[in-house]
């Protein structure tokens, strides 16, 4: 008996026509129509290739033969074509794209066969890393890194005791060797990075 009146619950509730909750469910939609199983399926015309910008005109004959008289020029003819319009139109140059730090997959690896030449760049900033020093020769490795870096004494002492340290970065090769023989004459070991 309980079965029942929860069927027949179940069955008022679900043809509501209004909405009283917005997370109601209805469990049979009256207004559904089934489609007819005879019926064939609509077919549309779907195009070659999408478009985003819809069906366009056709070129006009001034476009066509610009295109024709671009295709009877010369390959070092074509090349000019784009900074000469790039000149008459006015238009401001592109910048490069650095893709430093990009990893760019095989698009920046050689061609088959070929023997990958590495150009290496001049270092034009190097770091000055303190290695060892003597321990008889402490206060006085102290007092030049503190003057070499303007650090306090009790700063330059603690970077000093944690050796092998950086003591300073981007300087040039000039700058970075006379550093290192100020430190060497001082009884530490440092090198350039």
């Amino acid at each position: 008996m309980k079965f029942v009146a929860l069927v027949k619950s179940i069955r008022a509730r679900s043809t509501l026509h209004e909405v009283t909750n917005p997370l109601q469910v209805r469990f049979f939609q009256h207004d559904f129509v089934p489609r007819d199983p005879k019926a064939k399926p609509i077919k549309y015309k779907y195009p070659a290739f999408y478009d985003p910008y819809g069906p366009r005109p056709p070129p006009s004959d001034k476009t066509i033969q610009l295109a024709e008289c671009i295709a009877a020029l010369t390959p070092e003819e074509r090349r000019q074509i784009g900074p000469t319009l790039q000149y008459k139109l006015m238009l401001p140059k592109l910048k490069p794209i650095s893709t430093e730090g990009m990893d760019l997959g095989l698009q920046g690896a050689p061609a088959a066969g070929a023997t990958k030449v590495e150009e290496k760049k001049e270092k034009t900033a190097f770091d000055v890393k303190l290695e060892k020093f003597d321990a008889a020769a402490k206060i006085k490795v102290i007092k030049q890194v503190r003057a070499f870096t303007n650090l306090g004494l009790k700063e330059a002492k603690d970077l000093v005791e944690k050796v092998p340290v950086v003591l300073k970065q981007g300087l040039t090769k000039e700058e970075a060797n006379d550093e290192i023989e100020k430190i060497k004459a001082a009884g530490g070991v440092a090198v350039m990075e």
